[in-house]
C-alpha cells in the first residue's frame, strides 16, 4: 500500500492540477470528494482542501466537519479550504472590494515557517477568489501577505495546520511547488517513493491476485491509455490477455496496420478486426454529431462483444481509463460530467468484471509508466485521437470518399509536423473536413473543391487548450502540398481558437 496525501475536492477547477503537483513530487495522492473522506486508513499521510466556486457563508456551500481531520493528520487549505477553515473557526470571510484575479506578490512573510522554506523574496503567486479572509481566529497567525491581501497564508499556532489564500498549483505561483513539497515532504513525511517502476511493479503484483488464471479481453484503440494497459496487463498475465483492435474505417492513413505491427512487436496477443463495410453502412447519410458518435459508439460494442465471445471462458473485461476519467465521470454533486469510458456500455453488455490497471494515473504518468516498460516512444507520444476517428472530423454525413480525402490530407499534415520536429511540441492536432466548398483556380480552369481546417493545440491535461502557434513557413508548405496532393481540396484554413470557449475537436 502506498503512503498518500488525500485531496478534498470542494469543486475547484484546479482541484486535478493540485494533484498533478503532488504526484510530481514523486508521492501519490487521491482526489476525494469533500464530504467522502476515509476515516479508517492508515496509508493518509496528509490532507489538501481544496478552493470552490462557493463563498463560504453561501446556503449551497459545501460543508464538512474537520475536527476529525485537524489534529490527526497535517493539514493546507488551498483558497476556499483556506477561508472555510478560518471561517468555521471564529474567523472572518468578506467579499472583496473587487474580485481579486491573477498575479500577485508576497510582499511579506514568516520565512522561518517551515511551509515557506526556500521561497524567494517577493515571489509571485496567483490569486483567484472574490471573497478574502479579513480576520483570523485568536489561534490563528498570519504567516504572509500581499500588497492587495492582507491574510494571503495563516497557521494554527502549535498546530500543523495550514491556510493559504493563493493557489500554490497553479504555474503562475513561482514558488508553488516548494510550498508544496514543503508541505508534502518536510511537514507530512512523505519519502517521494511513488515512481513509474514502483507502480508496475505493485500493479503487476496486484493484477496477479485480482486475475489469477483467468481470461482477459481488452479493446485496443491504438491510443497511448490502452496500449500501456495491455503491456502492463501483459506482463502479469501473458496468454490469458486477448486484445482485440477494431477497424471502423475512420482510422488515420494505415493506422490499422501500423498499430498491428507495433503490437505484434510488444508480443501482444491481438485479433485484428476490419468492420469498415459494417460502419459506413450504419452511417450513411448521417450529419447529426451525437447520432454519429452514438452509431459509432455502438457499433464498436457490438463488434467487440461479437468477437470476445468467440473467446472461451472470459471473465473480464480491462480498460484503459485512467484518472481524470474517474475523477470527471460524477462531479462532487452528482451532476454527470463525462458519459464515456474508452469502451462504454461493454461492462453492462458482457456481464464481464471490470479490470482498470491505469486508473490511479494521470496521462502524463501513463507515458512515464509505458517509457518504463520499454514501449516505442512513437506509440507513448501518440497525440490524443477520438474514439469515433475521423467520424468527428468530417463535418456532415460520412463517405469513404470523404473519408479517404481526409485521410490523405492528415496524412499530410501529421507527417509534417514530425518532419519539422513539431510534433511532440503539440497536444493534439488533425484536420477537419469541412461541409463546404469554395471557388479556386488551378491552372487556367475555376474549381469548386472541398475545404479542411488544420487544428493543433497545445495543452497539458486536454481540460483547457491553446492554438499551437506553428511557424508560418510551416503552414504554408502544408497547406500547398495538402492543395497540390490531395485531390479535392483547393483550400486550406487555420484553426485559431482556444479550449474555452472553443472545443478541440469540432464535434
Amino acid at each position: 500500500m502506498h503512503e498518500k496525501i488525500v485531496i478534498l475536492d470542494f469543486g475547484s477547477q484546479t482541484t486535478q492540477l493540485i494533484g498533478r503537483r503532488v504526484r510530481e513530487l514523486d508521492t501519490y495522492c487521491e482526489i476525494i470528494p469533500y464530504n467522502k473522506f476515509p476515516k479508517e486508513d492508515s496509508t493518509i499521510k496528509g490532507v489538501i482542501l481544496s478552493g470552490s466556486p462557493f463563498s463560504v457563508y453561501d446556503e449551497n456551500a459545501f460543508q464538512v466537519d474537520l475536527n476529525e481531520i485537524c489534529g490527526k493528520y497535517p493539514v493546507l487549505g488551498i483558497c476556499y479550504g483556506a477561508q472555510f477553515m478560518a471561517y468555521t473557526n471564529g474567523g472572518k470571510v468578506e467579499p472583496a472590494g473587487t474580485r481579486e484575479y491573477g498575479r500577485a506578490h508576497l510582499t511579506s512573510f514568516c520565512q522561518d515557517n517551515v511551509l515557506f522554506k526556500g521561497v524567494r523574496e517577493n515571489t509571485q503567486v496567483w490569486m483567484s477568489h472574490g471573497d478574502t479572509i479579513t480576520a483570523v481566529p485568536d489561534n490563528f497567525k498570519k504567516i504572509a501577505s500581499t500588497d492587495k491581501v492582507e491574510i494571503a497564508a495563516y497557521q494554527l499556532e502549535g498546530e500543523q495546520v495550514w491556510g493559504v489564500q493563493f493557489h500554490p498549483e497553479v504555474f503562475h505561483s513561482e514558488d508553488g511547488t516548494q510550498i508544496l513539497k514543503n508541505f508534502v515532504v518536510d511537514v507530512c513525511g512523505c519519502k517521494q517513493d511513488w515512481s513509474p517502476g514502483s507502480f508496475i511493479e505493485s500493479t503487476v503484483a496486484e493484477l496477479k491476485v485480482q486475475l489469477g488464471d483467468d481470461k482477459v479481453v481488452l479493446a485496443l484503440s491504438g491510443g497511448v491509455d490502452s496500449s500501456v494497459a495491455a503491456v502492463l496487463l501483459n506482463r502479469a498475465i501473458g496468454k490469458n490477455l486477448t486484445c482485440i483492435f477494431v477497424d471502423h474505417g475512420l482510422l488515420r492513413k494505415n493506422e490499422f496496420k501500423n498499430v498491428l505491427d507495433d503490437y505484434e512487436c510488444l508480443g501482444l496477443n491481438v485479433i485484428g478486426v476490419d468492420a469498415r463495410a459494417k460502419f459506413f453502412a450504419e452511417l450513411a447519410g448521417v450529419t447529426e454529431p451525437e447520432r454519429k458518435r452514438k452509431i459509432i459508439g455502438k457499433g464498436f460494442i457490438d463488434v467487440f462483444d461479437e468477437e470476445a465471445h468467440k473467446i472461451k471462458d472470459v471473465k473480464w473485461l480491462a480498460q484503459g481509463t485512467i484518472y481524470p476519467d474517474c475523477i470527471e465521470s460524477l462531479s462532487i454533486t452528482g451532476t454527470v460530467i463525462k458519459s464515456h469510458h474508452n469502451v462504454g456500455g461493454l461492462p453492462e453488455k458482457m456481464n464481464l468484471k471490470l479490470c482498470e490497471p491505469l486508473r490511479l494515473l494521470f496521462k502524463d504518468e501513463v507515458r512515464r509508466v509505458g517509457r518504463e516498460l520499454g514501449m516505442p516512444d512513437h506509440l507513448i507520444s501518440r497525440h490524443p485521437f477520438p474514439g469515433p476517428g475521423l467520424g468527428v472530423r468530417i463535418l456532415g454525413d460520412i463517405t469513404l470518399e470523404k473519408v479517404n480525402i481526409l485521410q490523405e490530407a492528415d496524412d499530410i499534415f501529421i507527417q509534417g509536423l514530425r518532419d519539422w520536429h513539431l510534433y511532440d511540441k503539440v497536444w493534439q492536432a488533425g484536420v477537419i473536413l469541412l461541409p463546404v466548398q469554395s471557388v479556386g483556380v488551378m491552372g487556367d480552369e475555376r474549381t469548386y473543391e472541398r475545404a479542411v481546417a488544420l487544428r493543433a493545440v497545445t495543452s497539458t491535461d486536454g481540460m483547457t487548450a491553446d492554438w499551437a502557434h506553428l511557424p508560418y513557413e510551416f503552414l504554408g508548405k502544408i497547406s500547398n502540398d495538402i492543395i497540390n496532393k490531395v485531390k479535392g481540396v483547393n483550400r486550406v484554413t487555420y484553426d485559431i481558437s482556444s479550449k474555452p470557449p472553443a472545443t478541440i475537436e469540432w464535434e
